[in-house]
């Protein structure tokens, strides 16, 4: 029996993702279906249950989940994965999206930008944008 999705994923962002897990069980994609199931919440522990690590997988796979979905050119911000994984909760959740992103950005899956200019991180002060990297 599949969980429910997490109540706390705003609407709009809960249609995408929805539309995102349609899409991966029609080629079929299983790593596409995982990051989907894991965004919604159907997959995993809840938010305030789960460990560090699966809350880190589940930013992870909110951030993979949004970026496949949308077209190959486009971005989203890290408080787009945190609201997703966390709900209300999204602004404690910033610091560890901003690992998260920072970690599959070293790892060449993301880009990270401000400005439209590839950026660290760890360094750029303020907000930044995700895009598809090149190991994508």
């Amino acid at each position: 029996m599949e969980q429910e999705p997490d109540r706390g994923v705003p609407e709009p962002l809960r249609r995408e993702l929805r539309s995102e897990l349609a899409a991966a069980r029609a080629r079929p994609d299983s790593d596409r279906v995982r990051d989907a199931e894991m965004a919604l919440g159907t997959r995993g522990a809840p938010w305030p249950e789960a460990t560090p690590d699966a809350r880190r997988a589940r930013l992870a796979a909110a951030m993979l989940a949004l970026l496949r979905h949308r077209r190959p050119a486009s971005t989203i911000c890290p408080s787009d994965a945190a609201r997703v994984a966390a709900g209300d909760a999204w602004r404690d959740a910033m610091d560890t999206a901003r690992d998260v992103a920072a970690e599959l950005a070293r790892r060449g899956v993301l880009s990270v930008r401000q400005r439209g200019t590839d950026v660290d991180i760890a360094t750029a002060a303020g907000p930044v944008r995700l895009a598809r990297g090149p190991a994508w």
